[in-house]
């Protein structure tokens, strides 16, 4: 029989987020089709609508934090695949860094679009 093998470390930080966030993004995913798919249908949603839930706080505040929660579940996870696969040293670090770098980056041009469908800016 095969061996289990991963490389997140069980009960480390990184195992914790990976689970965490996906109970986050299950909770938002649903809220999220409930409410574009069904209370309101695609075909209803229009900019006016889109800058009025935006506005409102706690709708931004959740839209964001799926965002950065969206962002850290998937390059975790591409990153610990990776060194699954066999990614070691040099090569390592230079992925690591590249994804970080990434996900600052959509983080910061997600933010700035949710920023401008908004009233606040």
């Amino acid at each position: 029989m095969a061996e289990h093998y991963s490389s997140f470390e069980r009960k480390g930080t990184r195992w914790l987020f990976q689970r965490l966030t996906a109970v986050f993004l299950i909770g938002v995913l649903a809220f999220h089709f409930m409410l574009l798919h069904f209370v309101n249908h695609a075909a209803e949603i229009t900019l006016a609508g889109t800058t009025a839930r935006m506005s409102q706080f706690g709708y931004f505040a959740t839209m964001w934090l799926f965002l950065v929660t969206a962002t850290f579940h998937g390059v975790n996870g591409v990153y610990n695949a990776l060194i699954n696969q066999g990614l070691k040293g040099t090569q390592k670090q230079a992925v690591k860094w590249v994804l970080v770098v990434a996900s600052v980056l959509l983080v910061a041009q997600g933010t700035r679009v949710a920023l401008a469908m908004t009233n606040l800016v």
